[in-house]
């Protein structure tokens, strides 16, 4: 089967519902990635005929691994599952071609990551959303769960919770999240230049620089927390020493997003750091004064945070891989 043996001709009257296209990339999670496609065809049928759905799948595997999952869900989508491949390992690279994808056959884009599962009335609780507030985007929250086995302390200390965006019904957001996010195809497709950096791909922060360029250029995103993804965690990702060096990367990350976007001087972002590690130390302390657990495996984490953003401010990017 070629990469275009789903597709299917997509109607263009203006009677018709509007077309949701589900954009996806993947990258060597076979399983979780059949989980989320089965959790996209239940909120087609949530929809009731109110829109047409359909998933542009982007492969990043280098062996095209994710060809024989698109397979077994060729029949499934009204507007059909459109599989193209990457293999750059690059994810801005693969999301572009997932845009690229998408916009032509789509009138509203949602876009998720391949180990999320979105809640039965995603969809639809998005088009209530901008059908309500009028915006040309929605995010919603990503609520992390464990895989089975994971250690206590991952659930009783804020490591699932921190950086997640959270929000009232309709508030303003001043950027929105690739694992759950749902705008208007024609804002980007009337923007080609605006895309993910693929300088980014590797690194990180490209999602936050994507966003807010767009949201600098006139996009309004607004929050609902109806719109729901639930992200599972895999063992591997369930240690100390996995989510002390996602804290370093997610430091770095910050400087990188605010290199390219030009928000602070360099300096402001060493006192940054250092305001940073100064709230790593204390936090045990302040925790115990409260009358709650110290929580130092969560303060040493914080710490990694704060490092990672001085190593960005003095010139080192690290890769998320």
């Amino acid at each position: 089967m070629t990469a275009h043996a789903a597709d299917r001709s997509v109607p263009d009257s203006d009677h018709e519902p509007p077309r949701i296209v589900v954009a996806v990339c993947t990258y060597r999670r076979n399983d979780p990635l059949r989980r989320l496609l089965r959790a996209i065809e239940r909120n087609e049928a949530a929809l009731r005929g109110r829109a047409m759905v359909g998933v542009a799948l982007v492969d990043d595997n280098p062996d095209g691994a994710a060809a024989t999952v698109r397979d077994e869900f060729v029949e499934s989508f009204t507007l059909g599952i459109h599989y193209r491949s990457s293999g750059k390992g690059n994810i801005s690279i693969a999301r572009n071609l997932a845009l690229e994808t998408a916009l032509p056959l789509a009138d509203w884009v949602a876009m998720t990551d391949d180990d999320c599962e979105p809640v039965d009335e995603w969809l639809e609780s998005y088009l209530d959303t901008v059908e309500r507030f009028g915006a040309d985007a929605v995010t919603g929250p990503c609520y992390l769960e464990p895989a089975p086995g994971a250690p206590s302390w991952l659930c009783d200390q804020p490591f699932l919770e921190d950086f997640q965006f959270r929000g009232e019904d309709g508030e303003p957001m001043e950027a929105a999240a690739t694992n759950n996010s749902f705008f208007r195809a024609s804002f980007f497709a009337e923007r080609p230049d605006l895309r993910f950096e693929p300088s980014l791909g590797v690194v990180g922060g490209e999602d936050m620089v994507f966003f807010r360029t767009a949201v600098r250029e006139g996009l309004t995103v607004v929050f609902s927390p109806r719109a729901a993804v639930h992200g599972h965690e895999p063992i591997e990702r369930c240690t100390f020493g996995h989510q002390v060096r996602t804290r370093f990367w997610i430091g770095n990350s910050e400087w990188v997003t605010n290199r390219f976007l030009g928000q602070a001087s360099r300096p402001w972002w060493v006192l940054r750091a250092f305001k940073a590690f100064g709230l790593a130390l204390v936090r045990p302390l302040r925790q115990v004064i409260s009358g709650q657990p110290p929580q130092f495996r969560y303060a040493i984490a914080a710490g990694a945070r704060a490092t990672g953003i001085l190593a960005g401010a003095l010139g080192r990017q690290a890769s998320h891989h």
